[in-house]
């Protein structure tokens, strides 16, 4: 009997909700038919019928969805306790005293009872949903907790790696430019023989990289500590020539060319980031093109922006660097040439400051030989609504 019962729950669960709904009122109501019939043979008391059906109507309300099928089932339980169980048998009669009375009283009852039955059910599920969703709130509360807390300490751990960055790079630019310039100072006073030039030419040189790497994470540090770049409007020539000047000092076996626009360059940025991507990017054309001399900066206009462009006459890029330069990416210690000089963390820098300007770092071969880097900045929007009117 048990098996079948269960074979029964689960052959209703399987079914969809309406025919599952259909079933279990069919089911309770033929099951309260047979109880009345039994109860009537054996006792012979018609009053058991009513309170048979009555219980019928609770269960439907309580296994089926909403009030439909409770209502119809009082409805069809007074009409059978009419039909079958009250004399005269067989056949639906209000004329005999209390029969009216009888039939609507236990309608009435069946329906406030289904109805009671139906709220309280609707209650515990609307409890039991409420109770999930709080349940989901308080884990994604949760969840949204940790993450904060995640955030926060990743926060905390960049402010406190670009202080330290900072703070070293600081120190150490001052006693790498004491170095630098005296070591130039010992290379022009003479007497010197051919070692000790070497010697003192490969210090200035690694002094020189060094300075190169220490401002770069200054400009790394400046921007990450910064939600946004504080711009000014600048004449590119002007930050252009800087840096050409500051190039030169360094190496002053460098041959550079400037190209300068014909009209004026106005563009909002923050001037020593930009002149640090300039230098950068002719420092790269110096050290890593294989020929120093020919080098061309040209400044131009295109459309609303200026474009900055360093070409080279050396071996070029390889396919790695291009990429890399192309995709936005960091250049790897196995993608670039000669990392340990500088090129890879130089180039990341470049791309760092341009995106934060609004600008596109490009790089690519040139026709003739050579590598050619570019990037453009916005120009300022009065110039460029300037620019644009016919």
């Amino acid at each position: 009997m048990g098996s079948l019962l269960g074979r029964s729950r689960t052959v209703l669960r399987a079914l969809p909700g309406v025919f599952r709904d259909l079933a279990v009122t069919v089911m309770l109501m033929a099951a309260a038919s047979f109880g009345s019939a039994f109860l009537l043979r054996h006792t012979g008391v018609e009053n058991n019928s009513a309170l048979v059906y009555v219980l019928a109507v609770v269960l439907i309300s309580r296994l089926t969805s909403g009030y439909f099928y409770a209502v119809c089932a009082s409805l069809v339980a007074g009409f059978c306790t009419n039909y079958y169980f009250m004399y005269p048998y067989a056949s639906f009669s209000l004329e005999f005293a209390g029969y009216p009375v009888a039939m609507l009283s236990m309608v009435a009852i069946s329906l406030v009872v289904c109805t009671l039955t139906t709220q309280l059910k609707n209650q515990a599920e609307e409890a039991v949903r409420r109770e999930r969703n709080t349940r989901a709130l308080y884990e994604l509360n949760d969840r949204l907790g940790r993450e904060k807390a995640d955030i926060q300490r990743e926060k905390d751990r960049e402010t406190i790696r670009g202080n330290i960055l900072r703070a070293v790079s600081h120190d150490l630019r001052t006693p790498l430019t004491s170095i630098s310039g005296a070591a130039a100072v010992l290379m022009e006073s003479g007497g010197r023989d051919q070692r000790d030039r070497m010697l003192l030419e490969d210090i200035k040189s690694d002094a020189d990289s060094l300075i190169t790497m220490v401002e770069n994470l200054l400009s790394v540090t400046r921007i990450q500590g910064e939600t946004q770049i504080k711009k000014q409007s600048e004449v590119l020539e002007e930050v252009a020539g800087d840096a050409v000047l500051k190039v030169r000092r360094r190496f002053p076996e460098a041959e550079v060319e400037l190209q300068l626009s014909e009209d004026i360059l106005l563009v909002p940025m923050d001037p020593m980031l930009i002149q640090q991507v300039i230098c950068n990017l002719l420092e790269n054309a110096v050290r890593h093109s294989g020929d120093p001399t020919g080098i061309v900066l040209r400044l131009y206009r295109r459309g609303g922006t200026a474009v900055t462009e360093v070409a080279d006459r050396g071996r070029g890029l390889t396919p790695e660097v291009l990429e890399a330069v192309r995709a936005g990416r960091p250049l790897s210690t196995s993608t670039s040439g000669d990392a340990s000089r500088g090129m890879g963390i130089g180039l990341s820098v470049c791309q760092s400051i341009v995106t934060a300007h609004g600008g596109v770092l490009e790089a690519e071969n040139g026709l003739s030989g050579g590598a050619v880097f570019r990037f453009d900045l916005p120009l300022k929007e009065e110039e460029e609504r300037e620019w644009t009117q016919p």
